[in-house]
């Protein structure tokens, strides 16, 4: 049964929708606790309550409050979070440490399942940032490597030009 459960969650719940809930927050990719708790079909509340309770097993580079700016700023961003412009509370983001500490404070099949398919996803956008950071690397390469043979070419250009003009010079008649 629990085969069926995980296959039914993985496939509603795709790797994209869940990069979409990814958000650059202080230098660091977080999922805010709305939308996790809605990946985890849980209240809000009840979400932040189970964090509470273990308080302990989130130290501040797992999970920490936005600021007002930074809520201000999710939301003018991303406006499927409008809803959050009215709430008097200040969300709180969790870190891919955050994330997978959850899934030791919510113990429910698909709280389990999401944790899985959120990690996937975490793991798949550092494979790619790598991937990105690799192609970055050889095209520096490369252009270095241009760099030196394109000065060679602009001190030839400039060794005719100046001969050039040499020959110029000697043409002119002074009448």
């Amino acid at each position: 049964m629990s085969k069926n459960k995980s296959i039914v969650v993985s496939s509603f719940i795709s790797q994209e929708v869940v990069e979409r809930k990814i958000y650059i927050i202080r230098h660091k990719k977080v999922m805010l606790d709305h939308e996790l708790a809605n990946l985890y079909d849980v209240p809000t509340k009840a979400l932040n309550q189970a964090v509470k309770r273990n308080i302990r097993r989130f130290p501040c580079d797992f999970m920490f409050p936005l600021t007002k700016h930074e809520k201000k700023e999710v939301v003018t961003n991303c406006d499927h979070l409008s809803h959050l412009k009215f709430s008097p509370t200040l969300p709180y983001a969790f870190t891919e440490l955050g994330v997978a500490m959850l899934s030791s404070v919510l113990n429910s099949e698909r709280a389990i399942q999401v944790n899985m398919q959120i990690m996937r996803t975490f793991v798949r956008l550092k494979e790619a940032l790598m991937s990105h950071k690799n192609i970055e690397k050889k095209i520096h390469a490369l252009e270095k490597q241009y760099d030196k043979k394109f000065i060679v070419v602009f001190q030839a250009i400039k060794l005719l030009l100046e001969k050039a003009k040499k020959d110029t010079d000697h043409r002119r008649f002074n009448l």
